[in-house]
């Protein structure tokens, strides 16, 4: 059997692409079905929306069935609407469209769970960042080849017909779909659930005893560091997902961009994943080697304060280079946050890591949610600057983060570990 490293990071990448290959599209749906900025918006958070419940489901179940049969559930799943992308036909349609391909963002679940069983908790946070970033980068992926590449190509092949752009948008997301639905059986036949092989066939030679889902929710739900770190990660991975679905329309309204170019800048925020989470888990796991959980919370405290300032000055920049550059930065903190924010995960409960990481995984499109609701009420000016002050406080409340057994910022201290006598 394969690794699990080795397949998840490609399909975790595969589901990824599939949940916003529609992302870039967005400008010429707007246009073809006559829809206003609201109906878009409305759009924007059906599609992180729907990856709420599945997220809180899919944790728990992870404790209890493994990772490998939910994440081709999801996969096979998400593959089918992403699939029929062109029968939608006004703003209803697009917003249950999207809710049920949302369903492909509960994959991060299973990725962090699988890493957190693969490896120590001393590079846990290096490891579960790797993965995840590879992960979120295929929505930085999808930008540039289905809005720069695949689209244009598209219009190319219906040049004969009535309006080539809309034929184009309306068949273009079917090749990643079947991507998405053979990459879900795939990994349900090379790939095992940890080191030791498949929950079932653990379960059957009595390896692993029986966990109960609901224990595992419960367990993690009455952790109150369980739902401080929910806040921060709706503060960044929640930054990350609305400009996932923003970005080229943002760059397409306020500068004069095609549908080809505001795709190509919205797909860099993505690239960032190439290293930017994992840098944000490195370091994470430095300084715990330093100095213990205290110095992962530092490292969190302050990646969330820089990453608030620099959507405060984003939304100020009204030149297109300037946009760019300070997107370029902002998005390599947002990233950097959500490494360091899963370098502590694993810490918090860790007989049931996987409700631990479904619920804070849920925060992030819980964050999503309440983002796309300020840009579908406000301008773009006024969101923005919510955005930003709201990741700013999300960060001071790092400090009350106290894990059993470990220094906080100001609370708790370390356990002592028992000293091996020497003989």
């Amino acid at each position: 059997m394969v690794s699990p490293t080795v397949s998840l990071r490609f399909a975790f990448f595969v589901a990824f692409f599939v949940w916003f290959a529609i992302t870039p599209l967005i400008p010429e749906i707007q246009e073809s079905l006559n829809l206003d900025k609201r109906q878009i918006w409305q759009s924007n958070i059906a599609n992180v929306a729907g990856t709420v419940l599945i997220r809180f489901i899919l944790g728990p179940l992870c404790d209890t069935v493994g990772p490998r049969v939910l994440f081709t559930f999801v996969l096979v799943f998400s593959a089918v609407p992403a699939a029929c992308t062109g029968l939608v036909k006004d703003a209803e349609g697009l917003f249950f469209l999207r809710l049920f391909i949302g369903v492909a963002g509960g994959s991060f679940v299973m990725c962090q769970y699988w890493t957190s069983r693969m490896f120590a908790k001393e590079i846990v946070g290096t490891a579960n960042a790797l993965v995840g970033g590879w992960g979120n980068l295929g929505a930085g992926v999808t930008q540039l080849i289905i809005g720069t590449a695949l689209f244009p190509l598209f219009k190319e092949f219906f040049q004969d017909s009535d309006d080539p752009a809309e034929s184009a948008w309306r068949t273009v997301c079917i090749p990643p779909a079947i991507v998405a639905f053979l990459t879900g059986i795939v990994i349900y036949v090379i790939s095992d659930d940890c080191p030791e092989g498949n929950y079932n066939e653990m379960k059957k030679h009595r390896v692993m005893g029986e966990v109960s889902a609901t224990q595992s929710f419960m367990s993690a739900a009455s952790n109150f560091n369980t739902w401080l770190l929910f806040v921060q990660y709706a503060c960044c991975f929640g930054v990350e997902l609305t400009m996932n679905n923003a970005a080229a329309l943002y760059f397409h309204n306020k500068f004069p961009l095609t549908t080809e170019e505001a795709g190509a800048i919205a797909s860099v925020f993505g690239w960032m994943n190439l290293f930017a989470r994992g840098l944000g888990g490195w370091y994470s796991d430095v300084m715990n080697k330093k100095v213990g959980m205290k110095g992962r919370l530092y490292v969190q405290l302050i990646f969330l304060l820089c990453e608030g300032g620099l959507v405060l000055l984003f939304a100020n920049s009204d030149s297109l280079m300037g946009a760019v550059l300070i997107m370029i930065i902002f998005s390599v903190f947002v990233q950097a946050a959500e490494g360091s924010t899963y370098g502590i995960v694993p810490y918090v409960d860790p007989p049931y890591t996987g409700s631990v990481s479904g619920i804070v995984g849920a925060g992030g499109n819980v964050g999503a949610v309440g983002f796309g609701l300020g840009f579908r009420e406000l301008n773009d000016r006024d969101a923005f600057f919510i955005m930003g002050f709201t990741i700013m406080a999300s960060a001071v409340t790092t400090v009350l983060i106290t894990i059993r057994g470990h220094r906080g910022i100001l609370f708790g201290e370390d356990e002592e570990k028992p000293k091996v006598r020497s003989r």
